[in-house]
């Protein structure tokens, strides 16, 4: 969100994924938090941290994609600011040293709940390292929205007031990021007013999705494509669509594929790298056992011995059809069908990545339900737009020529 508009190696979109697994505690215990082994005590040690960095800039020549993502995750991440910024000076450090391919073609990144944004160790460390940021911070809407499920571990309390004061301070140093939204069954009801009332915050890009897990009840399909259909009518109807944007609608959405040109994986398992307190490794952070509700953690290496190149194997051959059922391979709106990769495994009847979980399946269709609807709808808008428009043209000119 802030990396120079000149760097090429962004603009390829190939770019290494590399995260920290800082600390596994919260302020918060949100509802939905697929993390259900958050704790106090599992806080990375500093010496851990530069083992793996020194091991992942050592091994240069398998890492070859021209830009890196350097990734910052918890728990909350800036409970470990301190760490935080000593892990980056000394990666800017090695990098430049080491004349790494890497310098000057990096990103820190985070997601964070916003909480403490606004504390002085915080600050200091976005203004030092400002040129190569990208900070999102996560609020769910309107109050009611987010302190449904974004409440204080051990009271309960909703955190929306701690988080929106924040967003202003947020914004004026990164005026396009986005946000990032979570729906599960109990908060359906509050999409529309939600997006909006983000909009009116000042927040352009709204990255909104429901969560992979089988939370789904019945007949929650039809309320989401209800509230959907609601939304779009707002946003066009409001002209909103010319500033800002909501993942849920995207005009590439709800085609048929085929498993030879359109086969790739969904997810970047594998490509990706993610090291815990511990120093083990993984193919994401969602192979880690705090992620975990029922499969043991899926390790593929660790900072002293290196990555186990046959236990990544599996995942570099993962492409749609390897992994999903017949219906998903000849649904007619399989486009945009997104899928997680440790949720395959935590969901799978046996301990394999190669079976799709396939729960949101009917939040998916209604999705692309809706998508047409907004499409159709905005279309018509501007036919009818660019027909007045020349309609008034006309009428200029030909009074032009009467006079």
């Amino acid at each position: 969100m802030s990396i120079k508009e000149n760097d090429r190696g962004w603009q390829s979109g190939m770019a290494k994924n590399i995260t920290f697994i800082v600390t596994k505690d919260c302020q918060l215990a949100c509802k939905y938090c697929y993390l259900v082994g958050k704790n106090t005590k599992e806080r990375m040690p500093w010496d851990v941290a530069r083992q793996a960095i020194d091991y992942i800039l050592d091994h240069e020549a398998e890492m070859k994609e021209e830009s890196v993502v350097w990734d910052f995750i918890g728990g909350e991440p800036f409970l470990e600011i301190d760490l935080i910024d000593r892990i980056c000076d000394y990666l800017k450090t090695e990098m430049f040293r080491r004349g790494h391919h890497w310098f000057n073609s990096y990103r820190f990144s985070f997601s964070t709940n916003g909480i403490n944004y606004h504390e002085e160790k915080v600050q200091r460390f976005i203004e030092k390292n400002r040129s190569h940021l990208s900070i999102g911070i996560t609020i769910d809407g309107t109050e009611r929205k987010h302190d449904l499920n974004r409440v204080y571990k051990g009271s309960g309390r909703g955190s929306y007031q701690d988080v929106v004061r924040n967003i202003p301070l947020w914004l004026s140093q990164f005026p396009d990021a986005g946000t990032k939204v979570t729906i599960s069954s109990a908060d359906i009801p509050y999409i529309k007013e939600s997006v909006l009332h983000l909009y009116s915050l000042g927040i352009r890009e709204v990255n909104i999705n429901c969560v992979f897990e089988d939370v789904w009840q019945e007949g929650d399909d039809r309320l989401f494509e209800q509230q959907l259909m609601e939304l779009a009518d707002a946003i066009i109807d409001g002209g909103l669509y010319e500033d800002c944007a909501c993942s849920f609608f995207t005009e590439h959405l709800g085609k048929p594929l085929d498993c030879v040109s359109q086969n790739q994986n969904w997810c970047g398992a594998g490509r990706m790298l993610a090291v815990d307190a511990e120093g083990n490794f993984y193919p994401c952070t969602r192979f880690a056992q705090y992620s975990l509700r029922s499969k043991p953690a899926l390790i593929i290496g660790n900072v002293r011995d290196g990555i186990d190149r046959n236990k990544l194997r599996p995942f570099l051959t993962l492409d749609r059809c390897t992994q999903s059922p017949r219906k998903c391979i000849d649904c007619e709106v399989a486009e945009g069908c997104a899928w997680c990769q440790g949720e395959n495994y935590d969901a799978a009847a046996t301990p394999t990545i190669f079976q799709r979980s396939t729960a949101i399946c009917l939040m998916h269709k209604a999705r692309v339900r809706a998508n047409n609807y907004y499409w159709n709808r905005l279309f018509r808008k501007l036919e009818l737009d660019d027909a007045r428009e020349a309609y008034e043209q006309r009428k200029k000119e030909t009074k032009n020529v009467t006079c």
